[in-house]
């Protein structure tokens, strides 16, 4: 039985299921994007250059329908048409982009195209469609450009071709469907262009190429590792991060097309960090983990649900960047997101979040990014500074949905840098009653909520320094009431033994008919159902029985004889268990792996 404490810890979470793309709730005009959601509205509202008026330039309806003698402030609306064009609707009539010049005969044609697209064939995109792509997008950028400055103080000058350049981008998602034109895309120096975009002044431009690059590394989007790391490479080179993050600065999510925006935003960032490489990069982005605290931290008044989609993506953001990125917590750590953490998390001391709801999923990662940060050493010092242990004691008494992340937090807290701390504030608050009394109700609650109750009792008795009143504390509590808590472990210890003697015997049948080569193949397959049947917290409770076996002749005797009804083999069952663990730690070992090798030594050494 290999030690697999190091292999596979405890688990903080999985992140639990895909965000909703806001864009089609911001959506105020129905048409057909030219991407790969075919039936997808953008929060702008364009069509690949096709408005729903039929005008060439992009139609964005940002705001309600207004006075026909108002007009939008900043910008003089379009001439009105003359009488010919009487019975026509005004081109773009109050979008964010105005007409772009198209007379009556040009736009019916327009429109008889836009009615008959659909019977068309699908233009073949390949690396010809590319270049036509690549030269015509180009152009819009540097077209825009050139009218921007030449007309600064004129917006009516320069808006068609922004609507134009909006169209061209968009068009750009078609190949986030043919990875392999990336490597030409990325040759085509267009991927830059794209990315410098997300500087361009109108936000609506710089929103409109967060989504296509957010299609483009969709992780799910079936791009071969070594075309997704070319193009991801390539964006990051051309300052990426920097821009993103300079682009959550200023967007106003009181705006719904700004709000759309953080959403990409946020989704471009987490597509990166599917790559647990680009953690590091940013990571150390002191902007963007500023942001992030400060907007788990800003309410929703707006939102339909106490917690937007965008707060709850963004402390999802937040426990990608920590899990195994030791130095992303201590950054966050020194920005004081322990303490930021703990204030939103007091919200559920004693009332549960709306099941199945965004607040529910960002109670959940909140919990599981403070249990990532409390394993270093400053983030448990600051979580007993600001009295995090105390809040998850009340909230492991009086909470429901609450108390399994309270463990969960407690059991990384012990276990981690300062869990010598940690156990001693536990048992001076009170902790003990309220530990033991949900382990021995925890027959009729989860596994979850079991393997973290026993995760601290292991910490405790090989922390709590021998002879200290913490100490006798905790062993006091192990034997009372005529061993009944020893009695509980004893239960486990032979429900686990099940599951893990069904899963190995199931793996040994199917090993028997396999050649050494697809034995070493199938091996960290089996690794995980054997982890699956719970053999984690076995090796746990070995270690647990064997501390008590060690420290009380009172609850050796139990156990010895628990163990012995049970048909368990009594103490040599649980030495076989330490052995193996001793044996699966590597020679040249971290120093918590020689600190637990020396741990296992003693206690297979009190079981002899």
């Amino acid at each position: 039985m290999a030690d697999s404490s190091n292999q596979f810890p405890r688990p903080i979470g999985a992140l639990k299921r895909k965000l909703n793309d806001p864009t089609t709730s911001f959506a105020r005009s129905s048409s057909k994007k030219a991407t790969k959601h075919s039936e997808h509205d953008s929060p702008r509202g364009t069509t690949n250059g096709h408005a729903t008026n039929g005008s060439r330039a992009a139609y964005v309806q940002d705001e309600p329908e207004e006075d026909e003698n108002e007009q939008e402030a900043g910008l003089a609306l379009p001439p009105e048409n003359d009488d010919e064009d009487a019975d026509e609707p005004a081109d773009d009539e109050e979008g964010r982009f105005f007409g772009g010049g198209v007379t009556k005969e040009e736009r019916n044609v327009l429109e008889f195209i836009e009615q008959n697209e659909d019977g068309a064939p699908d233009e073949e995109i390949n690396l010809a469609w590319l270049k036509r792509t690549a030269l015509n997008f180009e152009r819009k950028i540097n077209k825009n450009a050139e009218l921007r400055a030449k007309y600064e103080d004129e917006p009516m000058k320069f808006v068609a071709s922004e609507a134009d350049l909006d169209s061209e981008i968009k068009g750009l998602s078609l190949l986030s469907e043919h990875h392999e034109l990336y490597p030409d895309f990325v040759r085509s120096g267009c991927s830059d262009s794209l990315v410098g975009l997300l500087a361009h002044d109108n936000t609506d431009i710089s929103i409109a190429a967060s989504e296509v690059i957010g299609d483009l590394i969709d992780e799910d989007s079936g791009a071969p590792p070594e075309d997704w790391s070319l193009l991801v490479k390539s964006m990051l080179k051309a300052e990426l991060v920097d821009l993103l993050v300079s682009n959550l600065g200023r967007l106003d999510e009181t705006v719904e097309t700004d709000t759309a925006g953080v959403y990409h935003i946020l989704n471009v960032v987490e597509n990166l960090l599917s790559d647990s490489a680009n953690a590091e990069r940013l990571g150390s982005k002191k902007k963007l983990l500023e942001w992030l605290l400060r907007r788990i931290k800003q309410a929703d008044e707006a939102a339909t649900q106490k917690v937007s989609q965008n707060r709850q993506y963004t402390a999802e953001i937040l426990v990608i960047l920590t899990q195994n990125h030791d130095e992303n917590a201590t950054r966050l750590i020194k920005l004081g997101a322990v303490d930021t953490i703990l204030q939103l998390l007091s919200t559920w001391r004693r009332k549960d979040p709306e099941k199945d709801s965004d607040e529910e999923e960002f109670a959940e990662n909140l919990f599981d990014c403070l249990a990532t940060i409390v394993k270093d050493s400053g983030g448990c010092e600051k979580f007993i500074e600001d009295e995090g242990v105390e809040l998850c004691l009340i909230m492991l008494k009086e909470g429901k949905f609450s108390r399994n992340g309270s463990l969960r937090v407690l059991d990384h807290a012990a276990g981690g840098a300062r869990g010598a701390t940690l156990c001693d504030r536990l048992v001076e608050e009170g902790g003990l009653k309220q530990l033991f009394t949900t382990f021995m109700k925890s027959k009729k609650l989860d596994r979850e909520l079991t393997e973290h109750i026993i995760g601290i009792f292991a910490s405790m008795l090989r922390l709590l320094p021998a002879g200290s009143a913490a100490r006798i504390r905790t062993l006091a509590k192990f034997v009372e009431k005529d061993y009944e808590k020893c009695d509980r472990l004893v239960q486990l210890w032979k429900d686990y033994t099940s599951r893990l003697n069904a899963a190995d015997a199931e793996i040994g049948r199917e090993r028997k008919n396999l050649s050494d080569a697809e034995v070493d193949a199938n091996q960290d397959e089996w690794l995980s159902r054997r982890m699956d049947a719970g053999l984690f917290p076995l090796q746990t409770l070995n270690v647990i029985l064997a501390w008590l076996v060690a420290e009380d002749g009172g609850a050796r005797k139990f156990i010895v004889e628990a163990l012995t009804k049970q048909g368990g083999g009594g103490l040599d069952t649980i030495r076989r268990s330490l052995q193996e663990q001793l044996d699966g730690i590597e020679i040249e070992a971290t120093n918590e792996a020689v600190s637990r090798r020396d741990m296992l030594n003693a206690l297979v050494g009190c079981l002899t």
